[in-house]
């Protein structure tokens, strides 16, 4: 046995182990084959299986917490749309003359606000705690002054249409009849102005919580409310008027679908990562007929609204359009809120642009004697 071999068998690695020669022929080339190292292939990146990350939270949980309503909210923003909408509607017929739909009008006004009171009161669970909210006006709270306009709007629709009862039941010579156009035009004034709010202050009470696509569409969901609540209001008077006076409500009718159409394409256009929800599942399917609907009452208005079937149609579907973009709207937030990406990913690109912001502004003033630095741990090169 050569020095080498009882070496390598008694363990020893601190010896000096000789080198094979490579120039002793065949065997020795052989020999330094066996003994060359063996070079090991380096790991091509494309071998590394990384998973795609995953949006997750803690057992299973959502980040926000989805709003604990049901069926009965879009049922109450659509309701309130309606009646704020026809008594805008039974304003103007009033302010003209037109008695017929200034009394349709404000029956559908009122019997709109009821569905939407006991909505809203099966919702809160007790009718006392809709009462509460009335011993304090907090003007930080849109949910306080929306109690409070449709407190004044509730008040102001109930007597115009004690005033349209009264018009048949006191005597034509009786005293009070000298006060009934007074208290007239002051019910159809009130119950205009707080109209518009009503309309659409239920978009900002949406949109001042935390469920993603709510507060994600915060600007143009209002206007696309009004339009809505125009349309649906304008619809109404052309189901339950004839045709001959109900010009003023086709053309609020048209505007309020135009205004609602334009406004939720502007919302989708601008909502970026928050609006898929309104694209997918059941609220894409509810807010792509609403878009249908609305296109259809369009259509017959303009082509054939004088004609009173095409009209009822018409109004029907005008109706029809605000009612699933309140339902789409509504099941849009609720998903949006139980998946965590639409809650991260926008709150780490308002990170990421606040941190760019501050490096822009910090190397612009670099020369500024004093100047700070940007609140981040990064340097201005890693954040531009």
């Amino acid at each position: 046995m050569s020095d080498a071999e009882e070496q390598r068998a008694a363990g020893n690695t601190n010896g000096p182990v000789p080198q094979p020669d490579t120039d002793a022929g065949e065997s020795g080339a052989v020999t330094a084959t066996a003994a060359a190292p063996v070079r090991r292939r380096r790991r091509r990146r494309d071998d590394i299986m990384v998973p795609d990350a995953a949006f997750d939270s803690y057992y299973g949980r959502s980040v926000v917490k989805p709003a604990p309503w049901d069926y009965k909210i879009p049922t109450y923003l659509y309701s309130g749309g309606l009646a704020a909408g026809s008594a805008l509607v039974a304003a103007g017929a009033e302010m003209t003359g037109r008695t017929l739909l200034q009394r349709n009008a404000r029956l559908t006004a009122l019997g709109a606000l009821g569905v939407s009171t006991v909505a809203l009161v099966a919702d809160l669970g007790r009718p006392s705690r809709f009462v509460n909210m009335l011993r304090v006006m907090k003007l930080t709270s849109p949910m306080s002054i929306g109690s409070w306009i449709l407190a004044g709007f509730g008040a102001f629709t109930g007597v115009a249409a004690a005033s349209e009862v009264a018009k048949f039941v006191i005597k034509p010579h009786s005293a009070i009849n000298r006060y009934l156009p007074i208290v007239d035009r002051g019910a159809s004034i009130g119950a205009g102005f707080f109209s518009a709010p009503l309309a659409a202050y239920t978009a900002v009470l949406l949109s001042n919580t935390a469920t993603p696509t709510w507060h994600g569409i915060y600007r143009e969901l209002p206007f696309a409310f009004v339009g809505s609540g125009m349309a649906a209001a304008g619809g109404a008077a052309m189901v339950t008027t004839t045709t001959r006076q109900t010009a003023p409500a086709r053309r609020m009718a048209l505007g309020g679908a135009a205004l609602e159409l334009t406004a939720f394409r502007l919302l989708e256009h601008n909502a970026g990562l928050v609006g898929e929800p309104l694209r997918q599942g059941k609220a894409g399917q509810l807010l792509g007929a609403s878009t249908a609907l609305s296109l259809t009452g369009i259509g017959l208005t303009v082509l054939a609204g004088r004609w009173r079937p095409a009209a009822v149609l018409a109004g029907l579907a005008f109706n029809g359009a605000s009612a699933t973009l309140r339902f789409g709207v509504f099941h849009a937030g609720i998903e949006s809120a139980k998946d965590p990406k639409y809650t991260v990913v926008p709150q780490k690109e308002r990170i990421a642009a606040r941190e760019a912001q501050a490096a822009l502004s910090w190397s612009s003033n670099a020369s500024t004697p004093g100047a700070l630095r940007p609140p981040t741990s990064q340097s201005p090169q890693e954040l531009a």
